[in-house]
């Protein structure tokens, strides 16, 4: 099993990139969020993956955060959808928003994906209730975690050291109203690890 890759992006596409670690260049099919916050060619990355093999051939996935694997394994874990499906439904929502959307029962948001239609979005929505945190926890009052800047990073921070989605926005979100809109991402990062461990 490969579960992550170290190593030199040298070519990216529509719907995936290719990692060169030590001589070995490995295609990733990835979401577009992830795809988008790779960075220039040439230079370092680091990617949490997903090895699916299956009769006709291995296929390789990507992730930027614990919480996108483990969303995406959620999401093949329903009939009918497959790795790329689960990676357009990725590209549209992150994982928190689909969390929210789940939890609202919302499956207009996950239709919107493509190659997902009215009765696999319903299926999604059914079959995922529960299984991905529970938004209604993030921030106070139900506010999710402030987007961009410290809080995004700190939000990231705790997603890479294995909090679930809702568990990482709503510690975030109680760090970020403590401190203020001026905190420090170690200072964020520091008390919202703190809050998500009571």
């Amino acid at each position: 099993m490969i579960a992550r890759l170290c190593g030199t992006l040298v070519e990216t596409g529509a719907d995936g990139a290719i990692v060169d670690v030590h001589g070995v260049g490995y295609l990733v099919h990835a979401s577009n969020r992830t795809l988008d916050a790779l960075g220039p060619l040439g230079g370092e990355v680091t990617l949490l993956t997903e090895l699916q093999v299956r009769e006709d051939g291995w296929t390789l996935f990507g992730f930027g955060s614990a919480g996108e694997r483990e969303t995406f394994r959620a999401l093949t874990g329903v009939q009918g959808v497959g790795g790329r499906v689960a990676l357009a439904i990725l590209s549209v929502l992150g994982p928190e928003e689909l969390a929210g959307a789940v939890s609202r029962g919302d499956k207009a948001m996950v239709a919107r994906a493509n190659g997902v239609g009215p009765k696999l979005a319903m299926r999604i929505v059914n079959e995922l209730a529960g299984k991905l945190g529970n938004p209604a926890l993030a921030g106070s009052a139900g506010a999710p975690a402030p987007r961009g800047g410290a809080a995004a990073d700190a939000l990231s921070a705790l997603a890479n050291l294995g909090f679930k989605p809702a568990e990482a926005s709503a510690a975030v979100a109680a760090a970020h109203e403590e401190l203020g809109t001026d905190a420090t991402l170690d200072a964020l990062v520091r008390l919202a690890l703190r809050k998500a461990a009571k």
